[in-house]
């Protein structure tokens, strides 16, 4: 049976690290959950694995979208799922009755993981997206309604005020759970109901999975968090960040939505010269550090989460120990 080992926390924990060594161990494959390394070009700023990184280790569900694409919570659900089920010798049959738009995002192979890769594998889910992970350990039921941009216009027009007051009346339940002013949410449930004709809460849930799972989260003061994160992004900066986010711009223009998160937002600004470059450092840690206390805030709600601290020296032993505890033994199989 197919196990999985999450490895999740705030952003610049050292996520990648510590499962690039235990997937060594292992001799197994990663399976991102980043909700920006799933662009492609999007790299230095998203500190997606590096070509010398993925030769060491097999890493997927990077690189598989389109920067002018969206990648949604339900895309990104159905690809990691058919992967882990084809790791368990299952047969991904999909939600029935749902309908997805894959666009030109990229088609999984079933013949994507190495061939060396036993049967019985653990496969390492890594990645700081909640939401990402959330859908896939817990079996989040997403209605598969992708975004209607003429519908949402027109919706949009009428105002929070009356959008709310229609989703009161088309989904009382749905709108219970959302603040009145929470613009986001009351677009995408009205948006489901005028789709599908059905309410958006009737669609959603969970169904767990039935394979094992366990989740280590990695975490550390806030002193020490803080420190990380502007060294991650001194190194970014001088890995060629600035470079990046300037043929980002050219290529794609600069009103692109995903110019407008963590990173490139602040170097952005530094290219059109309202900031230094200086003033852009100190925002993206200042924007990153808040960021990640929302993150922290975020996993630590779940009780399913085993906590190591990144402070540590014995970090990579006591996960190692805890992963053989998890593992079957030779008596088990």
């Amino acid at each position: 049976m197919t196990k999985l080992i999450v490895i999740c926390g705030a952003t610049a924990t050292g996520k990648s690290g510590l499962a690039l060594a235990l997937a060594m161990r292992l001799d197994t494959v990663i399976l991102s959950a980043d909700s920006r390394q799933v662009y492609r070009e999007f790299d230095i700023g998203t500190a997606k694995p590096t070509l010398d990184e993925q030769k060491l280790v097999p890493q997927y569900l990077i690189d598989i979208c389109n920067p002018t694409e969206v990648m949604t919570v339900a895309d990104y659900q159905v690809q990691a799922q058919a992967l882990i089920l084809r790791q368990g010798g299952g047969e991904d049959k999909g939600d029935e009755g749902d309908e997805g738009d894959e666009g030109d995002k990229e088609e999984i192979s079933p013949l994507s993981f190495p061939s060396t890769l036993s049967g019985d594998s653990p496969l390492l889910l890594v990645g700081g997206t909640g939401l990402y992970i959330r859908s896939i350990t817990q079996g989040m039921k997403i209605p598969r309604v992708a975004p209607q941009q003429e519908l949402r216009s027109q919706l949009e027009y009428l105002g929070q005020m009356q959008l709310y007051a229609m989703l009161q009346q088309v989904d009382p339940v749905a709108a219970a759970k959302i603040h009145p002013n929470d613009s986001v949410r009351t677009l995408r449930a009205l948006e489901v109901f005028y789709v599908t004709g059905r309410p958006i809460s009737e669609q959603q849930g969970e169904n767990p999975p039935s394979y094992p799972i366990l989740q280590i989260g990695l975490d550390c003061d806030t002193t020490h968090l803080g420190d990380r994160i502007t060294q991650r992004t001194e190194k970014m900066i001088a890995d060629g960040l600035v470079t990046e986010v300037e043929y980002l711009c050219q290529k794609y223009g600069a009103d692109l939505p995903l110019l407008n998160t963590l990173g490139y937002q602040e170097i952005k600004q530094y290219l059109a010269g309202d900031i230094s470059l200086g003033q852009a450092k100190e925002l993206t840690i200042l924007h990153t550090r808040q960021f990640a206390k929302r993150q922290r805030t975020w996993f630590r709600a779940y009780s399913q989460i085993e906590w190591f601290d990144v402070g540590s020296p014995d970090l990579l032993e006591n996960v190692w120990q805890r992963v053989q505890n998890f593992l079957p033994t030779s008596e088990d199989i």
